[in-house]
């Protein structure tokens, strides 16, 4: 563990259980905003100025740009400072992951551009205003891995003392109130050749509403989608609700044109193969974590210095085709810009008596959008399996930093998947849930059924 790792784990989890946490402490709570960051980000640069100092974020947009147009890269000058490939990477491997490493010299041709780190991520002054709310009244459930109290459109613990709590920070990240959201999933083949499963997913999230009162004002509702398959011709139709709790299991319906039904999965959850996805991802990998956390014991490692996907904007640019940014073995590399930041490491490990396939799992989560970055998925032999790693752009309309594109990389099998690829489909729309383009009946099962019906 290096000194930093240290340091954090010092200051946050010395004596402290994730059941008997009830706020931070009025000194711990003072200082953000100044030598923290409002979310609870270290404001300053690190020792060698790899990592700049917090300056705020961009959130504002360009000069003449407006939403639903093409998206503006603000560091479309810079130029990469060195790559990481197998010939070079042990000497970074202390900036990595154990499955980056992996993907680096497993993968011919696999290599990572690292540039210059801009830490760009920033929200609006009324998510800072009510994380340090949070920060002094939210609390766990006494399942120890559930939501009792928090308020919404904030950060939830910008002052984590367990795993658990980080891991709440990024299924609640304020995104905004809801999207829309257009995008395709892709499966690698070694011939290169793949068939996009396009897909438009409806997204609420209530507890982003800026005068969220608490956790029991939604329900205790984390977040609800609706998503349907408009091609190949042969999947059309098909259509998924889930609603995610943030005190129980998640609920999900699905309905396939073929059977003219809608039915309850109760098997899409944890580990269970998502539908139609060639059994390369789980449900609980999308979108990078997501339902209940009781199936594993969360801790709050520490920090560190990693070397993730940041700013990526060649990667979500419209201008090119699937087949030119998803090639055989990875997304191309220079598409993928990488950059040193500071992350909060988590470790997931199985509970006795539960099941799962990975029985362990290590989540990186940037320190100023809080973010899951990096994730590496253990098999039951303690080798890495799956490596997930998601882009991050600025979303300045919200102003958020957001994360759509995101990869699943299986080891055993050689192959990938590429999650939530826009590049051929409409923009987002990160403003429906709060202005109103969003019709909240389109959650249930009773409109699943009318909606297969028509």
């Amino acid at each position: 563990m290096n000194p930093l790792q240290r340091t954090a784990l010092a200051s946050c989890l010395v004596g402290v259980s994730a059941m008997a946490w009830a706020g931070a402490s009025d000194q711990e709570i003072a200082r953000l905003g100044k030598e923290l960051t409002p979310v609870g980000a270290e404001r300053a640069a690190n020792k060698d100025g790899s990592i700049p100092e917090w300056s705020g974020g961009i959130t504002s947009a360009p000069a003449g740009w407006k939403p639903g147009q093409k998206r503006i890269d603000p560091f479309k000058d810079d130029k990469p400072l060195y790559a990481i490939d197998a010939s070079n990477v042990d000497k970074y491997k202390d900036k990595l992951s154990e499955g980056q490493v992996a993907l680096l010299k497993t993968i011919k041709g696999y290599r990572m551009d690292v540039y210059p780190s801009r830490r760009s991520c920033g929200f609006p002054d009324f998510v800072y205003e009510r994380s340090k709310v949070n920060a002094k009244d939210a609390k766990l459930a006494a399942n120890g891995w559930g939501l009792e109290k928090a308020i919404g459109a904030a950060v939830v613990f910008p002052i984590p003392k367990s795993g658990a709590e980080a891991m709440w920070n990024h299924k609640l990240r304020y995104t905004g109130e809801g999207r829309i959201e257009h995008y395709s999933t892709l499966f690698s083949s070694k011939s290169g050749e793949f068939t996009p499963l396009m897909q438009d997913q409806w997204v609420t999230i209530p507890f982003h509403n800026r005068n969220n009162k608490g956790v029991d004002e939604v329900g205790g509702v984390e977040i609800k989608l609706l998503n349907g398959v408009v091609a190949p011709a042969a999947r059309t139709g098909e259509l998924i609700l889930a609603h995610w709790s943030m005190n129980a299991a998640s609920n999900a319906w699905l309905y396939f044109p073929g059977q003219r039904r809608v039915r309850r999965a109760p098997t899409f959850a944890y580990d269970n193969p998502v539908p139609g996805y060639e059994n390369l991802e789980t449900v609980d990998q999308y979108p990078m974590y997501a339902g209940a956390m009781d199936r594993y014991n969360w801790k709050l490692v520490g920090k560190q210095e990693l070397i993730i996907p940041y700013n990526s904007w060649k990667w979500v640019d419209k201008s090119r085709k699937y087949n030119e940014i998803y090639g055989p073995d990875f997304v191309k590399r220079e598409l993928v810009r990488y950059e040193p930041h500071r992350v909060w490491k988590v470790e997931a490990t199985l509970q006795e008596g539960m099941r799962h396939i990975f029985p362990k799992r290590v989540f990186y989560l940037d320190e100023d959008s809080w973010g899951i970055m990096v994730v590496d998925n253990y098999d039951a032999q303690g080798k890495v399996w799956r490596v997930q790693e998601s882009s991050i752009i600025v979303a300045p309309e919200i102003p958020a930093c957001v994360s759509q594109e995101f990869m699943g990389y299986d080891l055993n099998v050689g192959r990938y998947i590429a999650e939530n690829a826009t590049q051929e489909r409409p923009e987002t729309d990160w403003l429906a849930g709060r202005e109103g383009r969003i019709d909240k009946n389109k959650f249930n099962p009773d409109e699943l059924r009318r909606v297969g019906e028509r």
